[in-house]
């Protein structure tokens, strides 16, 4: 089958690899119907985070099982399901507490030894624990096979980190990032009530969205000039939750400024020098609470689901550029040069 590698930084290429097959009972292989480009797949693209030359790459996609193991019993060849972007096992203590990116047989797609998502095929371990079946009909509707997608990553990072932010109806809200997941944030503070939601982020094409999405008010600045901002917005106070999505030392210092004394911090911004930007004794001072990190999706499909299919929440408008298998390393390009927010692949 094709699939996506990586090479080295740039280096991203579509090659002949084994088609994957069942190496356990638990295991099925799926054809991938959908996947897409995450903004954390552009570290390893950019060198800042370590790959092997030829390893795969890739963790967001959804598909049609062609084969399943004799230890499976929650999905047959046909199935459509989406893939969380990390696969459990579903019994452990941690996969119990909803925790599953804390299963000790879990794993990353893209992972040395496993397949990525961007590609043709995925051998999926662990079935019963990992995926989620979607309804049959969904893969004759392109735009809710897309918005379906989302559940793999983007949609629900958005909502773990408005969880971890403490959202709830009536609350004033802060997003720090304009990226897909940002935006997601965006949708999920408006579906836990939020009553007045800021978007920072000076990308009009994204913070349009934002607006589609939930945003009452935009602020354009960055550094200590947005936190001004947000706060003249807000008679001087900061907002009760933030979310910070994209784990800088600036997004995170934005974040801890505009934050109001007593309020929650949700974080699932993938740390790169994120650290430095935070002060526990300004945190201490001000009762700022931080809670987030890799977003536990497992645990938040059945619950984001319903409202998917329904159309009471549609996240396909993050994917902006659509391409085929042999045009990912262009759509990598596109994501690093900002001109796309999120490219989706049809393989």
């Amino acid at each position: 089958m094709r699939a996506t590698v990586i090479h080295a930084p740039h280096d991203i290429r579509v090659q002949e690899v084994p088609d994957p097959v069942i190496q356990q009972p638990t295991d099925v292989v799926l054809r991938v119907l959908r996947a897409c480009i995450c903004g954390s797949d552009l570290w390893a693209y950019r060198g800042e985070s370590a790959r092997q030359p030829g390893q795969r790459i890739g963790h967001e996609f959804l598909g049609i099982v062609e084969e399943a193991g004799s230890g499976v019993n929650g999905f047959a060849v046909g199935d459509l399901v989406v893939a969380p972007f990390v696969w459990s096992d579903g019994t452990c203590a941690y996969c119990a507490e909803g925790l599953t990116t804390s299963c000790p047989q879990g794993g990353f797609w893209g992972s040395v030894g496993s397949d990525g998502g961007q590609g043709e095929a995925v051998r999926v371990p662990f079935a019963d624990g990992t995926l989620v079946k979607l309804p049959a009909a969904a893969a004759s509707d392109d735009r809710l096979l897309t918005a379906l997608l989302a559940l793999s990553d983007v949609l629900g990072t958005g909502h773990h980190a408005a969880v971890g932010a403490g959202v709830k109806p009536g609350a004033t809200v802060a997003v720090v990032g304009d990226g897909a997941v940002g935006l997601c944030g965006v949708m999920a503070a408006k579906r836990l009530g939020a009553e007045r939601i800021i978007a920072l982020g000076r990308h009009t094409a994204r913070t349009d969205i934002a607006r589609t999405f939930g945003a009452t008010d935009v602020v354009a600045e960055r550094g200590d000039a947005a936190v001004a901002a947000v706060r003249e917005l807000l008679g001087g106070e900061g907002a009760h939750a933030v979310i910070e999505a994209v784990g800088t030392e600036q997004s995170m210092r934005t974040a801890v400024g505009i934050t109001r004394d007593g309020g929650s911090i949700g974080y699932v911004g993938v740390p790169h020098g994120s650290g430095t930007g935070l002060d526990l004794g300004v945190m201490f001072d001000r009762n700022i609470a931080l809670r987030g990190g890799v977003a536990p999706v497992r645990g938040y499909i059945p619950e984001l689901l319903p409202d998917v299919l329904s159309g009471t929440i549609d996240p396909s408008p993050v994917f902006d550029l659509a391409i085929g298998l042999d045009e990912v390393p262009a759509g990598y390009r596109a994501m690093d040069e900002r001109t796309a927010l999120k490219v989706l692949i049809k393989p």
